[in-house]
C-alpha cells in the first residue's frame, strides 16, 4: 500500500510539473503532443478532430410524438421522453452514464440538468479569452480539434471534449449537429449505428439552463427528427 501511494504521488507530482512546463513553455506543436499522449490522437479517437459539419434550425416536430411519449417530470427537470424509454436522471461527471449498469440493457436516457451559467461560474477565467456565457462555452468544446490546438485556451477545450462526449460507438460514423429551435441552441452527435442508435445531446434551453441527454436506442427506433422533438420539451422546475 506504502509503495502504491509513493508511486500514485510522484506519478501525480511529474504529471503537474509536465502540465506546467507545457503551460509555460509550450508551442502549438508541445501541445498537441501533450494531448495526444494523454487523451490519443485523431487515428484512436477521431472524433477529438471532427466539428459540427451541418446545421438545424427549427426541425419540424412529429405531429405524433407527443402521442407516442410520456411526461418525465422530477423537481429539477421535466420532459417528454419517447414510450419505451427508462429515465435516468444523474448529477454531471464524467462517467454518468456508465452508472446503472442493471439498468442499461434496454433503451435508456441519460439526463443533467445545469442552472444557468453554469459553465462560466465554473471558469470564470475563460470571460478573459471571449467565453461570456454557456452556449459559447459549449460551442468552443464542440468545436474544438487536436489538429487545430495553438495555444492553451485551445488545449483546455480539447481536453474538456473528451470529458463531454460519451461513447458513440465506431465513431467513424458519428455525426455532428449544431441546431437552433424554439428558443434552444445546441449540439447533437449521433450515430445511427446497425445494432443501436446513439445520441449525445449538449444544449442551452430556453430558460438558460444546460442539458445535457445520452440516448442508447436499442431498438433503433429514433433519428435526429424524434430527438427534435424529446428536446423542444425540455423545461426546468426550479
Amino acid at each position: 500500500m506504502k509503495k502504491t501511494a509513493v508511486k500514485f504521488i510522484s506519478t501525480g507530482f511529474a504529471l503537474v510539473l509536465a502540465l506546467a512546463f507545457v503551460v509555460k513553455f509550450g508551442t502549438p506543436g508541445l501541445l498537441r503532443f501533450y494531448v495526444q499522449t494523454g487523451i490519443g490522437d485523431c487515428r484512436s479517437i477521431p472524433i477529438m478532430c471532427m466539428a459540427p459539419s451541418v446545421y438545424m434550425a427549427n426541425p419540424k416536430i412529429d405531429d405524433n410524438f407527443s402521442n407516442n411519449s410520456i411526461p418525465y417530470v422530477s423537481d429539477n427537470l421535466a420532459f417528454s421522453a419517447p414510450k419505451g424509454f427508462a429515465v435516468v436522471e444523474e448529477i454531471l461527471s464524467k462517467p454518468f452514464y456508465k452508472k446503472h449498469k442493471r439498468m442499461d440493457k434496454g433503451n435508456i436516457i441519460y439526463i443533467v440538468r445545469k442552472d444557468k451559467d453554469f459553465f462560466v461560474g465554473l471558469y470564470p477565467q475563460l470571460k478573459h479569452v471571449g467565453v461570456k456565457d454557456d452556449y459559447e462555452f459549449i460551442k468552443r468544446v464542440m468545436y474544438a480539434r487536436i489538429n487545430e490546438i495553438r495555444d492553451i485556451t485551445d488545449t483546455f477545450f480539447v481536453i474538456m471534449k473528451g470529458v463531454f462526449v460519451p461513447d458513440l460507438g465506431n465513431q467513424l460514423q458519428v455525426r455532428m449537429v449544431s441546431f437552433q429551435m424554439q428558443g434552444a441552441s445546441g449540439f447533437i452527435n449521433y450515430n445511427l449505428g446497425e445494432k443501436e442508435h446513439l445520441f449525445d445531446c449538449d444544449l442551452i434551453g430556453k430558460d438558460g439552463s444546460f442539458y445535457k441527454l445520452y440516448i442508447k436506442d436499442r431498438d433503433l427506433k429514433l433519428d435526429l427528427d424524434e430527438v427534435a422533438g424529446i428536446i423542444s420539451t425540455l423545461r426546468a422546475k426550479n
